[in-house]
């Protein structure tokens, strides 16, 4: 059950405080408090989690500072939209809005390789007006002897450059619960100078401890990916494990489904579940083209299949995209014959504006027809 407060009923008011007494003595209830960040307000929700079924839902809207309540059957039940739920929904991290209506690019480098290339890469975002990248400092390989990345030994000199270069949000993938605390080690080394997406990958989207970690620390928002070879269902759970140990501030990413059916491409291509995700849950949507495609074959067109497939994806709505990026794609150590380049990006960047603006045109005719 959730209760959604009046949107003038802050945490810190006298109303709110009587409220959170009165259902605290609740018996065999839990409450876990979360804040909706709209484009205009910040909503109040306290949601009751145990032996919901033996409460009125009419005395508990009857409650002062109660706007209405809204009872749950869905699996997840902190991400999902629930019944007549269309509110808008967004948080921000460190400066970058992070939403179902807008939409932010991660480019960059699948695997950390060396201070050069971190700086070339993160100084091409910079003079495309780009603050957000992808950085791999741990690596879940199929193979033991393929690289597994530089971890902790080049988290330093990666923060250092992002701040010079005015990087706001780097995301990163995480195989280890000690791996947070490294991050935010190395970024305290460093004075703070960018922020992290903590991101978890296809191989990890059932490791449920690893899940709960990320899920218990509230410093960073995650990124989680789709579990290659399950459910879309399983995989929107996942993501509910880390809303119910706390961090709300999650976004789904789809990245292609393993089978030979997709073949000639790694993945056969999911984006047209980006509709479905934010029509189930309040979460903005993720693409990652390069491990959904995993080659740089172009069409008869000229353009990419990485170029059209993302274009699918932001036109259907994703409000994100993770893409790999490298200086000298042969010289990458992991997944360089999916790279694109750095003299690629204003291409790639202007490719993406005529999509989105397909998407936005799109949006308001089928508003227009509603009405």
């Amino acid at each position: 059950m959730i209760v959604i407060l009046q949107p003038d009923i802050s945490k810190d008011s006298p109303e709110y405080e009587s409220l959170f007494d009165h259902l605290k003595q609740l018996p065999n209830i839990q409450l876990r408090i979360h804040e909706e960040h709209g484009t205009q307000q910040v909503l109040t929700e306290i949601y009751l989690v145990g032996d919901t079924a033996a409460l009125a839902k009419e005395e508990i809207e009857a409650l002062p500072g109660v706007e209405r309540v809204v009872r749950i059957s869905q699996e997840y039940r902190i991400l999902g939209r629930h019944k007549d739920d269309h509110r808008p929904t967004s948080f921000e991290y460190n400066g970058i809005r992070f939403g179902q209506d807008n939409l932010n690019l991660f480019a960059g480098l699948c695997a950390v390789d060396n201070p050069e290339h971190v700086e070339m890469m993160m100084k091409a975002l910079k003079e495309n007006g780009q603050q957000c990248t992808r950085m791999g400092a741990y690596k879940p390989r199929t193979n033991p002897y393929s690289f597994q990345g530089h971890g902790k030994s080049c988290l330093p000199y990666v923060f250092e450059l992002a701040g010079k270069y005015d990087i706001k949000v780097i995301a990163m993938e995480i195989t280890h619960e000690n791996h947070i605390e490294e991050i935010q080690q190395a970024l305290a080394a460093t004075g703070n100078p960018t922020g992290v997406m903590l991101q978890i990958g296809t191989r990890n989207t059932q490791n449920f401890e690893l899940l709960k970690a990320a899920g218990r620390q509230r410093q960073f928002p995650v990124l989680i990916k789709r579990g290659f070879g399950i459910t879309l269902e399983e995989s929107i759970n996942a993501a509910e494990y880390l809303a119910s140990e706390g961090n709300t501030k999650i976004i789904f990413a789809l990245r292609g489904m393993k089978t030979n059916m997709g073949d000639p491409h790694r993945n056969i291509v999911d984006f047209a579940h980006v509709p479905v995700i934010k029509r189930l849950t309040r979460m903005p949507v993720c693409i990652d083209p390069s491990h959904s495609v995993g080659t740089r074959q172009a069409a008869p067109d000229g353009l990419l299949d990485i170029m059209h497939v993302t274009a699918q994806g932001v036109i259907a709505g994703a409000n994100m995209i993770l893409i790999d990026f490298h200086p000298v794609p042969t010289k990458a150590l992991v997944d360089g014959p999916q790279a694109l380049t750095l003299d690629e990006l204003p291409y790639f960047i202007e490719d993406m504006t005529i999509a989105r603006q397909a998407y936005e045109k799109r949006a308001r005719l089928a508003k227009s027809f509603m009405k």
